[in-house]
């Protein structure tokens, strides 16, 4: 599977009209420059577009034969968007999951995903009922494999107990800019700690069980690859623009490096459906993080801000 993995949150029409022929060619486009790069996975949520994101994919597949074939799709279920029938909430009922995951499969035009992923945690909804539910999915062959999201090391442990199917992927927000899923670890006994609100261990968890960790808003908006939005923003941009220049690439694949410079194999994913920041992150598809221990470091002090403790 591909190194980076492609978003497809930004597809579709988030204001609730039916794409048009413009959505249908922007969708074209960006997943034209996606495997352009080498990008293989695809990523995808029910709730992204309110659903027309899964929809414009599935006419891009109708439309180019043998495409399923070459690709991997996950998708998300466990979130309910606020609307008329009430306010948002996270839904991981047996009887939810399994309804999204026939409405995503007719949206994708697909028999089946590759991964179905749990969005968030949903404390109303036993574990157990979720493990047999995951399960009856796998073994029908609607899902190929099961993964969460936005989850702890306890919530999956709790998760995996019941339910014979490996959970196979843990997607958090994980970035330069979002770096709580390192610091959370590094800084333990130091006063910085506090600071903190990333469950302790998940990481190191995911790492012993193998779980795959991917990483969503890996490019933090452009944040240190365009306009700068603080004084310290500068900063580390002029520092990603130097490393870029200094090993030959782009900004947007040194941010993607520091992530992927990281022992845990972690798998960013990248949101943006302008087909030049995608192509921008070439590097980061197809080779091996070129940073080096020092340079990993200079941009994290960097982007804290401040020295180590």
């Amino acid at each position: 599977m591909s190194r980076v993995i492609y978003g497809c949150m930004g597809l579709g029409r988030w204001d609730g009209q039916t794409p048009d022929a413009t959505d249908h060619a922007s969708a074209e486009a960006a997943v034209a420059a996606a495997l352009d790069i080498g990008i293989t996975t695809f990523d995808h949520a029910d709730i992204y577009g309110h659903g027309s994101a899964e929809a414009v994919f599935g006419d891009l597949l109708s439309r180019n034969g043998g495409l399923r074939a070459r690709i991997q799709i996950q998708t998300k279920c466990g979130i309910r968007l606020p609307g008329p029938d009430g306010p948002g909430i996270y839904d991981l009922r047996p009887e939810t999951i399994r309804a999204r995951v026939h409405e995503s499969l007719d949206r994708l035009r697909t028999a089946y995903v590759d991964s179905l992923l749990l969005h968030r945690p949903d404390p109303l909804t036993d574990p157990a009922e979720i493990g047999a539910t995951l399960t009856s999915l796998y073994d029908e062959g609607l899902v190929l494999a099961v993964g969460v999201s936005n989850m702890s090391a306890a919530q999956i442990t709790a998760l995996q107990a019941h339910t014979s199917v490996p959970i196979t992927a843990n997607q958090l927000e994980m970035s330069l800019l979002r770096r709580d899923w390192l610091e959370g670890g590094v800084l333990v006994n130091t006063a910085a700690s506090s600071e903190v609100g990333f469950p302790y261990g998940t990481v190191e968890f995911c790492r012993e069980q193998s779980i795959e960790l991917q990483a969503w808003g890996a490019l933090a908006n452009g944040r240190f690859t365009g306009a700068p939005q603080s004084g310290n923003d500068e900063q580390v941009a002029d520092l990603v623009a130097q490393l870029a220049e200094a090993h030959g690439t782009t900004p947007e694949t040194v941010v993607l490096w520091w992530l992927q410079r990281h022992p845990a194999a972690i798998r960013p994913v990248i949101g943006t459906t302008n087909p030049s920041r995608i192509r921008a992150c070439a590097d980061a598809a197809t080779e091996s993080p070129r940073l080096s221990h020092e340079q990993w470091y200079s941009l994290w002090l960097a982007a804290r801000g401040a020295p180590l403790p």
